[in-house]
């Protein structure tokens, strides 16, 4: 004989749907992958990292753009976090993923080369000194109006400049390079202990730029190789690392809620 369960009150009843919603997974198509033009993904070897990609052609687009962002639009203030920049974007942009874009001060502001939409925010820094960042040969991630990403060594690119032969629309610098002609830099040690978690950004053979957040510590050398060998980029350099590397990429379920000075992010513009 089959059984009836007595019916619910009304109020129970929303009350449980209310629940049942709660706890369900939230779609968000903004997060899903354009595997042609930009893609993210969790990879396990040669250790465990993450990556997002995103092909050279697309940023000669009018629908999709790489980006750096520090301060709020209507004042001096960092924006410090991804929570803090999602807000910033107008209702017709979305932020695919984003990284934090190279070193800072303790005020937030970044101690390289910086160029915003054209503007110098901060001049490229060529002084001797310790620390990573210092560790020559660095360099600079830049690219022009029109979206041609590079990667070029500090002091090349400060020839460059000179000439008028570059014209950064946005350019981060930061140190070391990890791969340098397709040539990991000369200065790290196979055999080093000094073990952290890091990331960076490659220009790569298969002309994608691609970006990869160590998910467990590593050496300058294994981040290096990873990017020379795995990842087949000619031209890679160091963005930062420890409590300072940080990567949001909701496709694959990453939203670091670390503070940080420049970050990257690419954005998609949508078709209205």
């Amino acid at each position: 004989m089959p059984s009836f369960a007595p019916s619910l009150p009304l109020w129970a009843t929303i009350l449980l749907l209310l629940t049942v919603s709660a706890c369900q997974p939230i779609s968000n198509n903004d997060s899903a992958s354009d595997p042609q033009n930009w893609s993210c993904q969790s990879e396990d070897a040669p250790f465990a990292y993450s990556a997002c990609s995103v092909k050279a052609e697309a940023l000669t687009s009018d629908r999709y753009a790489l980006q750096l962002f520090w301060q709020h639009p209507d004042s001096t203030q960092p924006l410090l976090t991804f929570d803090a920049l999602l807000t910033t974007l107008p209702a017709n942009r979305a932020l695919k993923f984003a990284m934090n874009a190279g070193m800072y001060n303790d005020t937030y502001a970044p101690i390289g080369y910086t160029v915003i939409e054209c503007e110098e925010k901060r001049a490229l820094n060529l002084k001797e000194g310790g620390g990573n960042f210092h560790l020559l040969p660095n360099g600079v991630l830049w690219w022009d109006k029109s979206g041609n990403v590079q990667i070029t060594e500090s002091r090349a690119l400060g020839e460059r400049l000179k000439s008028d032969d570059a014209k950064p629309w946005y350019a981060t610098q930061s140190g070391p390079m990890l791969v340098i002609n397709d040539e990991i830099h000369p200065q790290f040690n196979p055999d080093s202990t000094s073990l952290k978690i890091r990331n960076a950004v490659g220009v790569c053979h298969d002309r994608r730029i691609k970006f990869a957040n160590s998910e467990v510590p590593v050496t300058f050398y294994q981040f290096a190789t990873l990017f020379k060998n795995e990842l087949d980029c000619p031209n890679a350099l160091f963005l930062d690392g420890g409590i300072a590397s940080a990567l949001y990429a909701p496709s694959i379920d990453k939203h670091d809620k670390k503070e940080m000075g420049v970050m990257i992010g690419l954005v998609e513009t949508k078709a209205k």
